[in-house]
C-alpha cells in the first residue's frame, strides 16, 4: 500500500536520538551514529518525530508495509523494560505526545525575566517532570542528581525552584495516586544506567508521602547502585 513513512537523510543526522524520544512506537533507534528506521512496520506516518534539530527528518509518501500496532508497542515494551521482558503492550494515542519529548530547559532572559522578583523566578531545568514519563535513556540525566519529589512539593514549597532546583534534575511522583510498581520499575531503569550523580528524596510530612523513601531506597538496590541518598521532609504549617 501507499502511505506516509518517515524518511531520514543521513547527512543531516547527527544521531542526537531526540526522534527516538519523540517517537511514541519505537520505530527509530540510533545505530552506529545515525538515526535509523527499525521496521517500516512501526512507523506510523504522523510525524510526531519531526521535530529534528537537524532537519533530517520529513515524511514522504511511498509504498510500504501497513502499520502495526500492535507490533510496534510490543516491541517497545521490550525495549523500556528493565530486564528484557515483555509487558502487555498498552494502546496510545497515534503519534504519541509530542509534549512529552524529552528536553532540557533554558530560564527565560531579557527584561521581562529581568523585572521578576527573584524570589518567584521559576528556572525549571528539564522536561518532562512526571517521573513515569522521563525516558531512562534522556540526555539531561548524564552526570545528574536527581531529585525526586512529590508532587505537592511545588504547592506546598514556595521556595522550590530558589532552594531545591539548583543543580538538580527534578522528577515528581506520587506513591498514594500512582502505580508504585509503575514507579519503581522506571526509576531503577533510570538508575541502572550509571549515569546518575546522586539522588535526593524531598516528601512531605503526611504518612502516605513515605513511599518516596521506600520507592527510592528499593530501586536503588535493584539497580544494584551505591549513590548516597538524602531525604528530606516539607512540613505542614
Amino acid at each position: 500500500m501507499e502511505r506516509p513513512i518517515i524518511e531520514i537523510d543521513e547527512a543531516k543526522c547527527n544521531g542526537c536520538g531526540q526522534c527516538v524520544l519523540d517517537c511514541a512506537e519505537g520505530a527509530l533507534a540510533v545505530i552506529d551514529g545515525k538515526a535509523r528506521l527499525i521496521s517500516e512496520v512501526f512507523c506510523d506516518g504522523l510525524g510526531a518525530c519531526l521535530n529534528c534539530p537537524q532537519g533530517a527528518l520529513t515524511l514522504t509518501t511511498r509504498e510500504a508495509p501497513e502499520f502495526d500496532e500492535k507490533a510496534a508497542l510490543a516491541a517497545k515494551a521490550r525495549l523500556e523494560s528493565p530486564d528484557g521482558a515483555e509487558r502487555p503492550a498498552q494502546p496510545r494515542p497515534a503519534g504519541g505526545c509530542a509534549g512529552s519529548a524529552a528536553r532540557s530547559l533554558r530560564p527565560l532572559g531579557g527584561p521581562a525575566a529581568a523585572a521578576t522578583d527573584a524570589a518567584l523566578r521559576v528556572e525549571l531545568p528539564t522536561w518532562p517532570l512526571q517521573l513515569r514519563l522521563v525516558p531512562p535513556q534522556a540526555p539531561f540525566l548524564n552526570g545528574a542528581h536527581l531529585l525526586l519529589a512529590a508532587h505537592c512539593a511545588g504547592f506546598a514549597l514556595p521556595c522550590l525552584h530558589r532552594d531545591w532546583l539548583a543543580g538538580r534534575v527534578p522528577l515528581i511522583a506520587c506513591p498514594k495516586l500512582e502505580d508504585n510498581a509503575l514507579l519503581l520499575e522506571k526509576l531503577t531503569a533510570i538508575l541502572r544506567g550509571g549515569r546518575i550523580a546522586g539522588l535526593t528524596v524531598l516528601r512531605m510530612s503526611v504518612p502516605c508521602c513515605g513511599g518516596l523513601d521506600r520507592l527510592a531506597r528499593e530501586a536503588l538496590d535493584k539497580a544494584g547502585c551505591d549513590l548516597p541518598l538524602e531525604s528530606h521532609v516539607a512540613c505542614l504549617g
